[in-house]
């Protein structure tokens, strides 16, 4: 007698339009592609992108552009950032985090605070920093990393980054925790790496996390994502399109002339030249909505760089 089989169809749930920006708190061992993954299906949401990215040892503040959102993420990524480490003396490894082989180097000297304070001198303001291999950076289109753990080691071109703020706020034998402020595409691995040579015993990230983007502070757990999609409250953690640009000058448009930008003419603006301001870029409004960035010319003239699309 022939057996029956049970078919289970898996019906996909339909994706939803979301607009925002959510701060979230990666947790560690996760990349960040893997956390923004898990928010996109927490949320169901249609489109969605991150800016900055952490390494899975890493925990702390990844920022996550949904749907219109991520036609700005290249404004994230320009955001000064902040850290606290936690870096070991005496030791080495070859991803210059706690993920590698780590190996022993030389036993760190006894050093005063006026010792530790010439060396964190040494590495504030602006300099030339040579990226890690172990990183997502490409050379030929592959990442260093794949390179990396093939054991190929290829010449990277040192990057100019600025670290405004370099404190060692706790001291125990041979870990330091450090708090860094520092300009997009540094490095803190590389940072430590760097201090450990200068120190002459060598250095490796033990623990790290972000503690804030720009401006922003706040942030969200996974659970508190969860939780909120389960509540329908996730409306309350969600930073409008417009926090992206809020370090821009803002234009407000009436909605005759708004009409034509939207639809990606270039408009010519009437205000005299001090109202306007210099040229360049500008965070445009309608109505005290944002709709998308333009660029102001001498002649008064705003010509649209992204639009958000109107639902």
């Amino acid at each position: 007698m022939p057996q029956s089989k049970t078919v289970v169809s898996q019906v996909k749930r339909p994706r939803r339009v979301i607009d925002g920006l959510l701060l979230l708190d990666k947790p560690q061992g996760m990349s960040s592609n893997q956390a923004l993954q898990r928010v996109k299906h927490l949320l169901q949401a249609a489109k969605a992108g991150h800016t900055g990215s952490l390494d899975p040892l890493a925990t702390g503040m990844l920022p996550i552009c949904l749907g219109e959102a991520t036609k700005f993420a290249g404004r994230g990524l320009e955001a000064h950032k902040t850290y606290e480490v936690e870096m070991r003396l005496g030791y080495v490894s070859t991803t210059l985090d706690a993920e590698g082989e780590i190996r022993p180097g030389n036993p760190p000297g006894p050093m005063r605070a006026s010792d530790i304070e010439t060396v964190l001198a040494a590495f504030r303001g602006e300099q030339y920093q040579t990226p890690p291999m172990y990183s997502a950076l490409k050379q030929q289109g592959r990442p260093l990393y794949e390179l990396a753990r093939q054991g190929i080691e290829v010449e990277r071109a040192p990057r100019r980054v600025c670290i405004d703020q370099l404190e060692l706020r706790q001291r125990q034998e041979d870990h330091w925790i450090l708090r860094v402020s520092c300009s997009k595409g540094t490095y803190i691995r590389s940072l430590v790496d760097d201090m450990g040579q200068r120190l002459g015993c060598g250095a490796y990230v033990v623990a790290l996390r972000r503690l804030q983007v720009g401006c922003w502070t706040q942030m969200h757990s996974l659970n508190t994502v969860a939780e909120a999609v389960a509540q329908d409250t996730l409306a309350a953690l969600l930073l409008p399109v417009s926090a992206l640009v809020q370090d821009c000058k803002k234009l407000e448009l009436c909605e005759a002339i708004a009409y034509n930008f939207r639809q990606g003419q270039s408009v010519l603006l009437h205000e005299s030249p001090e109202v306007l301001g210099d040229p360049g870029e500008r965070a445009v409004f309608v109505n005290g909505a944002f709709i998308g960035m333009g660029t102001l010319s001498e002649q008064q003239r705003l010509s649209p760089l992204r639009l958000l699309a109107v639902h």
